[in-house]
C-alpha cells in the first residue's frame, strides 16, 4: 500500500491519578492525552510511517497540549480550534488492576466534527482510511464526518480499516449494532474484541472467535482481526484463517493495548508486509502497550520490536 495512514476523531485530555485508591484521596494527577484514533497515528508513525490525525480542539491549553503531543510524534495534525472545550477524560486508580474511567466530553469541541473538516485530497492520498467506532457515537456531525470520509476513501481506491471500540458510555449495544454493521461492510480491514464483534453480528456469548470472524467477513471485509486481549488474536483473512499468541508480560495499565496492537499491523501492511507478520508485530506493540502507564507512551519504535523477542522487525 502506498502513502500513510489518515484517521479522524476525538482526542481529550487525560488526568490519571498519581496514587492508588479513590481518586477524592489521590494527592496529584498527571495531564496527559487520549484517545484510539490518535494513539493508532502515534503508534504508526513511530514504526516510520506517514501518519495524519485530523480532528476539533477547543481553544485552550489541553487543545494546544494535544497538538502539541501529536506534533512532537511527527503526527501531521489537521485541527480545526473550536469555541467548545477539548475533552477530558478522568482516569481513578481504583486498585493496582481496576481502573475507573470519567468522561467530561459532552458539547466537546471533538463532537463538532463535521465532514468539511476534511481537506479535499487528504483521505484520496491515503495508504489506508482508519476509522473507529466512537466517532460515530459522538454526534450527528462526526457521525456524518465518518460516513463522507469513508464513501470518498470507496470512491479514491483507498483501503479502509476499521476498529470498532464500543464505548459502554457513549450509546448502547442496540444502537451501535447497525452502524458497526455499516461500518464493518464499507471496510478492507476490521478489529474488534470478541464482545464487539458479537454487538455488531447480535449474536450470544456461545460465539466463538472463529464464527466471529467469518460472520464480520460475510459483511465485506478482506481481513478480520478479532483481538482477544491475553488470548491473542483470531484473523481471517482471505479465508484463510491465522492465529496469533499473545507475548507474555507484567501488565502495567492495559488501556491502549488494542489501539497498539491495530498499529502495529497497519504498519506491517502499509509497509506492503503480509498479514501474518502484520499479526505478530500486533501482538508485540500491543504487549508493549501494557508495560508502562499512558495510552501511547509506550509504542514501540522499529529497533524496539526485539525488547520482548519478535521475530522481525517492521522496517521501510
Amino acid at each position: 500500500m502506498s502513502g500513510g495512514l489518515v484517521t479522524l476523531g476525538e482526542t481529550l485530555g487525560l488526568l490519571v491519578a498519581d496514587d492508588v485508591g479513590p481518586m477524592s484521596l489521590t494527592r496529584g494527577m498527571r495531564l496527559s492525552m487520549g484517545g484510539a484514533e490518535s494513539n493508532v497515528a502515534i503508534g504508526v508513525a513511530r514504526l516510520g510511517t506517514p501518519a495524519t490525525w485530523i480532528g476539533r480542539l477547543g481553544r485552550d491549553p489541553v487543545g494546544d497540549l494535544v497538538e502539541r503531543n501529536l506534533l512532537a510524534e511527527r503526527v501531521r495534525a489537521v485541527v480545526h480550534r473550536d469555541d467548545a472545550p477539548t475533552a477530558l477524560m478522568l482516569r481513578e486508580r481504583r486498585t493496582g488492576t481496576v481502573q475507573n474511567v470519567t468522561y467530561y466530553r459532552h458539547g466537546s469541541a471533538g463532537s463538532h466534527l463535521c465532514p468539511e473538516d476534511v481537506p479535499p485530497g487528504v483521505v484520496e492520498e491515503a495508504g489506508v482510511l482508519h476509522l473507529t467506532g466512537i466517532t460515530p457515537a459522538l454526534g450527528e456531525g462526526p457521525a456524518a464526518a465518518v460516513r463522507a470520509a469513508l464513501a470518498r476513501a470507496r470512491d479514491a481506491g483507498v483501503p479502509v480499516s476499521v476498529d470498532l471500540n464500543y464505548r459502554s458510555r457513549l450509546w448502547d449495544a442496540a444502537t451501535a449494532a447497525p452502524v458497526f454493521r455499516e461500518l464493518v461492510a464499507g471496510a478492507d480491514m476490521v478489529f474488534a474484541g470478541d464482545d464487539e464483534a458479537r454487538i455488531a453480528l447480535e449474536v450470544d456469548e456461545s460465539t466463538g472467535p472463529e464464527k466471529l470472524a467469518s460472520g464480520l467477513a460475510e459483511l465485506g471485509p478482506r481481513e478480520v482481526v478479532i483481538k482477544r486481549g491475553r488470548h491473542g488474536a483470531t484473523a481471517l483473512v482471505d479465508g484463510r484463517s491465522i492465529d496469533v499468541p499473545a507475548v507474555p508480560v507484567t501488565v502495567v495499565d492495559s488501556v491502549g493495548a488494542g489501539d497498539a496492537f491495530v498499529a502495529g499491523y497497519l504498519a506491517c501492511r502499509l509497509a506492503g508486509r503480509d498479514p501474518d507478520e502484520g499479526l505478530r508485530t500486533a501482538a508485540v506493540t500491543g504487549a508493549l502497550a501494557v508495560t508502562v502507564p499512558g495510552d501511547w507512551e509506550a509504542s514501540p519504535r522499529p529497533h524496539e520490536l526485539s525488547l520482548l523477542g519478535a521475530e522481525e522487525d517492521v522496517r521501510r
